[in-house]
């Protein structure tokens, strides 16, 4: 079977997971082999580099980029995503289909921005893509496909979890959740770590339990049966020193201060979107 050719728009940091992610899991998308991957950029040395590191050969022009390609991301930052769009648009077939990582971008824009394409899927990933361990959201319009929404998914799926959203809306709340959640569990990291250090322990002492605590939970988490809830009520003891610390959690108020936090990204991601969707007109 021939082998697919997936074309990047932008080779930034996620465009880059994708590859290596497609590269450590040749046979995933869709059955086939090791796709060909082409990426367009327009810094000559973010070229140089992407060649070097993957033995591909980058191009400058968007629009050739694209030629032939069954699936095209789009993975340059938001503010470029217009301009990325209008120039490929003209060269676009109706079976290409275009996966967008840009944060905040609606369908509608994007569909105007191509020029009324309709085989576009939106992707919510997050930074942990980068190792291999990343969560995204994805979102498609009914139209799609089932062989499209397999493509996309392929493609997502190898750099880790991938969920289906019903509505385009619910992108903002993956957003808020693990869009930003990895930077939630940083500063819980980090906070976790200065009091270790106030209690005497040194920095990188601190700094490795910490590490290998949040790492060995979020690892338990998911290979047990058990929810959150039932593992912590497992670990915590009557009158004993993890009780105390939950009790101290609870009373400053730890659950509320998570709850504003994922209304607050999630205002915003809303806020976001109809600032860089909000001119919608084809051009």
């Amino acid at each position: 079977m021939q082998a697919a050719k997936i074309t990047f728009i932008g080779g930034g940091n996620m465009a880059t997971a994708l590859i290596e992610g497609l590269r450590k899991n040749q046979a995933s998308m869709m059955s086939v082999a090791q796709p060909v991957l082409v990426v367009a950029d327009p810094s000559a040395d973010r070229r140089a580099l992407l060649a070097d590191l993957y033995a591909i050969e980058p191009v400058a022009d968007n629009a050739a980029a694209i030629t032939g390609a069954s699936l095209i991301v789009l993975a340059v930052k938001p503010n470029h995503v217009r301009a990325a769009a209008e120039q490929i648009r003209a060269n676009l077939l109706p079976n290409q289909l275009i996966v967008s990582v840009a944060a905040g971008i609606r369908l509608a824009a994007l569909q105007n921005w191509l020029g009324g394409h309709q085989a576009i899927v939106r992707a919510m990933p997050n930074t942990p893509a980068m190792v291999g361990s990343g969560a995204t959201g994805l979102y498609a319009p009914p139209a799609l496909t089932p062989q499209q929404r397999n493509l996309a998914e392929s493609l997502m799926r190898a750099v880790g979890l991938v969920q289906w959203v019903q509505n385009e809306a619910d992108i903002d709340t993956v957003t808020a959740l693990s869009g930003s959640g990895p930077a939630y569990i940083f500063l819980v990291m980090e906070a976790m770590q200065a009091a270790a250090e106030q209690l005497g322990l040194p920095a990188q002492t601190a700094r490795l339990l910490t590490l290998e605590t949040v790492f060995g939970a979020a690892r338990l988490a998911m290979t047990a049966d058990e929810s959150p809830a039932q593992l912590r009520a497992r670990v915590t003891s009557p009158n004993g020193t993890t009780e105390r610390g939950i009790a101290a959690l609870e009373q400053a108020g730890l659950r509320a201060a998570f709850a504003q936090a994922l209304n607050a990204a999630h205002q915003r991601s809303i806020e976001l979107g109809a600032q860089l969707s909000a001119d919608e007109r084809a051009v």
